[in-house]
């Protein structure tokens, strides 16, 4: 999904999660729902997590340090920390290569194109030529 630079990509998130459809290869229904979110600190609220909740999806997200000194803060009426998996975690790290290697594309890098279907198409491209 293609924001505007200006848009934070937390905002987004319900109508990503709305939009997937992975078709399956036998019969049935496309899946509409990922077995598990992964995600940066700039996703860490109350409404995601509990939107993800509300879903059934299982979701790793690391807890920004305000939201951890907030709950301290607060004491017992602070509530139980979010779980985490270290190790689930650790494995984010070959999405935020992958955009570290896109990034070395100048024209994605400086974002040349004005309009989404030419970045999603030159995203594309870069990705095509990283595979090759």
């Amino acid at each position: 999904m293609v924001t505007g630079g200006n848009v934070n990509d937390c905002t987004r998130l319900p109508r990503l999660l709305q939009a997937i459809n992975v078709p399956r290869l036998g019969p049935g229904r496309a899946r509409t729902r990922p077995d598990h979110v992964v995600a940066d600190k700039g996703y860490s609220s109350r409404e995601i997590r509990s939107y993800l909740r509300r879903r059934g999806i299982a979701h790793t997200i690391r807890e920004r340090a305000d939201q951890k000194a907030g709950r301290r803060r607060r004491g017992s009426r602070g509530g139980r920390p979010p779980g985490f998996n270290r190790d689930r975690y650790k494995r984010r790290n070959v999405v935020e290569r992958c955009f570290n290697r896109l990034k070395q594309f100048r024209g994605l890098a400086t974002r040349y194109d004005k309009t989404a279907t030419s970045y999603t198409a030159t995203v594309t491209i870069a990705s095509l030529l990283l595979w090759l």
